[in-house]
């Protein structure tokens, strides 16, 4: 499967269809939050994501979802899966410490493409494919997951594929030598020197949470796209 394509555990819904304590925690899709647009988080959620090395990632089970974090906003996501190694993305637990405050936004279900990868893995030669219409396209026919699911604190929340779509604003992007892309092509396609790279896009399902109680909070997240079936929990402490 062409690139990076996960589903996270979000905190996601439709405002009428949850009870009205976690719809208030639930930041509009339309609506510019902490100086942002949803559309200018996800570019965002991807240059953090970008940026951190393979070896340290939350999302490859590396890390604590502390890394790379920063600002009024933290950020969560699914799980990468190194090339020619085995990955399971069913029953997948994590622990995350998130310190009072701190609003979330997660990628449900997402995807991303650059001008890098298409250079270097996918169309090699063929600079069109390089240009964000091209990737947009791309993008756009990879999202169809048959089932986006979520759940917070034991409570479904209703209605998340019909009102989170996200399209990110073009970015440009930061990796290391120890970069997540050379991480997940296959040897041979995994050629991506350390720097910054433009443009990039992304396309999926966010959602940002306006700060949660202290406390313990469970976000649970199943996912179904053909045959890829995923299935998280993440057990958050939020502390002083």
């Amino acid at each position: 499967m062409k690139r990076i394509a996960f589903v996270a555990i979000v905190l996601s819904l439709a405002v009428l269809a949850v009870p009205s304590v976690l719809a208030q925690k639930v930041i509009d899709r339309d609506s510019v939050a902490y100086g942002r647009t949803y559309s200018e988080w996800s570019a965002a959620w991807e240059q953090w994501s970008y940026s951190i090395p393979a070896s340290q990632h939350p999302l490859f089970d590396n890390g604590d979802c502390s890394v790379g974090q920063s600002g009024p906003v933290w950020f969560l996501g699914g799980k990468f899966c190194y090339n020619g190694g085995t990955c399971s993305y069913k029953g997948v637990v994590r622990s995350c410490r998130v310190p009072v405050g701190k609003a979330l936004y997660v990628a449900i279900f997402n995807g991303e493409d650059s001008a890098l990868e298409e250079s270097v893995a996918e169309n090699p030669g063929n600079e069109s494919a390089q240009q964000i219409g091209f990737m947009r396209s791309y993008e756009d026919a990879g999202m169809s997951p048959s089932t986006v699911s979520f759940s917070v604190d034991g409570v479904p929340i209703m209605h998340l594929k019909n009102s989170f779509r996200v399209q990110s604003t073009a970015f440009v992007f930061t990796i290391p030598t120890d970069n997540l892309l050379a991480a997940i092509y296959p040897p041979g396609f995994n050629n991506f020197p350390a720097g910054s790279y433009y443009p990039a896009v992304d396309d999926g399902w966010y959602v940002m949470l306006s700060p949660l109680s202290l406390g313990h909070h469970m976000l649970h997240l199943h996912g179904r796209n053909g045959s890829f079936v995923l299935d998280v929990t993440y057990h958050l402490d939020v502390t002083k």
